[in-house]
């Protein structure tokens, strides 16, 4: 088995987790698709830690690029290589991790909301995630509207996407452990792609 092809898979399947990740981050700014709670600054504050920018999105893009390098890099001589994707996965690793705590936050807490006393607030984030299970409650929120489904749908895909990013950073580690130690390619590709006849 070829550790370069898997080096290539992992990419490959972060990219889009990585596009979703700032996308989610960037709609959390425009709760009912307008930009006046980002104008007048009513958005929480798990909002503006910037999880899925950051931890789902630049940490893990940076991995995921030198990942993609590494697996495209000949049979040969590619052990330094895949050293240092172990590192970097680690890293992308850290910003799965770092976007899902924010997210899972952000999800207990709910959102900021301007509430049937005319108060912006969050009316949900001392309540032990009961709102989940009392739709009624969702009506505390008056505006912006639908905000609570808004941003529930919107930190489940972030936890989603970065317990995806966070399992195939933790396969790049095995991937790149195994290509440090074996090499990374079998004896036949070895064969075909690093032996020369001189002239």
């Amino acid at each position: 088995m070829c550790t370069g092809k898997c080096s290539l898979f992992v990419a490959i399947s972060l990219y889009p987790l990585v596009l979703l990740s700032i996308l989610c981050n960037i709609l959390l700014f425009f709760p009912d698709w307008s930009t006046k709670a980002a104008k007048e600054g009513h958005i929480t504050d798990e909002v503006k830690y910037m999880g899925g920018f950051i931890g789902g999105g630049v940490l893990a893009l940076i991995p995921a690029l030198y990942i993609h390098l590494t697996g495209e890099q000949g049979c040969c001589a590619n052990r330094f290589g895949m050293f240092f994707s172990i590192i970097f996965a680690a890293v992308g690793a850290a910003g799965a991790v770092y976007s899902f705590i924010v997210a899972l936050l952000g999800f207990s807490n709910g959102p900021l909301c301007k509430t049937l006393f005319g108060k912006w607030e969050q009316p949900f984030a001392d309540k032990d995630l009961k709102h989940l299970k009392d739709y009624n409650s969702w009506t505390e929120c008056i505006e912006p509207k639908n905000v609570v489904q808004f941003n529930m749908g919107l930190f489940i895909t972030l936890m989603v996407a970065s317990v995806l990013q966070a399992l195939l950073c933790a396969s790049q580690v095995i991937n790149g452990l195994v290509g440090c130690i074996c090499g990374t390619c079998n004896d036949k590709q070895v064969r075909k792609s690093c032996d020369f006849t001189p002239s």
